[in-house]
């Protein structure tokens, strides 16, 4: 049982809550772009003031590990180890995907297959399939889709897909198992069951060496126009 600070910045949505004994206190979120640098440690700063909390009065700080954008990751992780290394609490890395699946499990309750997806550009994205009770079917992987994606589990499963990068692929996969939920988003409250059970292990994570799990390089780009 604990007072758990969850951060999430996996995605376009910066997000941070605060979950005593495995129950949301207090949510703030944005999803209105990549302005995670700019958000993150204001809403750290509000919602420890608002609930009259300071970082000492944590048990744990839980960041969600990735897959995802690579800068948002990076921010996300950054702030959570700053404020285990100042108050001395332990870290708690959730998988992104996991969390994903594991909200619309809880909430759906059907036995079928969960599949969330987060955007990985073009027709790729990050994925993995769980059952309804979390249990890993298929392993995390960068994946481009394709009308013969997922075929095998699609014979005789329904599968549920989800997450940021499903809008983009359902006019692809026509299997009539394969049912797609919109509006589901990552959020730093889809960690709170993952994080409170990790806590209870004593599951935490290196704090000088913990690194996001980016499961691909970090690409420059190169914008179209340059400004000299």
């Amino acid at each position: 049982m604990a007072l758990i600070l969850n951060i999430d910045t996996s995605t376009d949505v910066c997000s941070v809550a605060i979950a005593r004994d495995g129950y949301v206190i207090a949510l703030r979120e944005n999803d209105e772009g990549f302005n995670h640098s700019v958000l993150l440690g204001v809403y750290v700063d509000e919602l420890l003031k608002e609930n009259n909390l300071t970082s000492d009065d944590l048990d744990a700080v839980a960041v969600s590990m990735g897959p995802g954008s690579y800068t948002g990751l990076r921010i996300g992780v950054s702030l959570a180890k700053g404020i285990c290394f100042g108050a001395g609490k332990p870290l708690i890395a959730v998988s992104t995907l996991e969390a994903l699946a594991n909200a619309v499990a809880r909430r759906k309750g059907e036995a079928a297959y969960y599949c969330p997806m987060i955007d990985a550009r073009r027709m790729e994205v990050y994925t993995a399939i769980y059952d309804r009770e979390g249990e890993m079917i298929q392993d995390i992987r960068a994946e481009v889709i394709e009308e013969g994606s997922f075929a095998d589990l699609l014979v005789d499963r329904k599968i549920l897909f989800f997450g940021n990068g499903s809008d983009k692929v359902k006019n692809v996969l026509k299997n009539p198992n394969a049912v797609f939920i919109s509006g589901v988003t990552t959020s730093a409250g889809n960690m709170v069951v993952l994080a409170e059970r990790k806590f209870a292990e004593k599951k935490f994570e290196d704090v000088a060496y913990f690194e996001p799990f980016y499961l691909k390089d970090f690409v420059a780009t190169v914008p179209k126009r340059k400004v000299l």
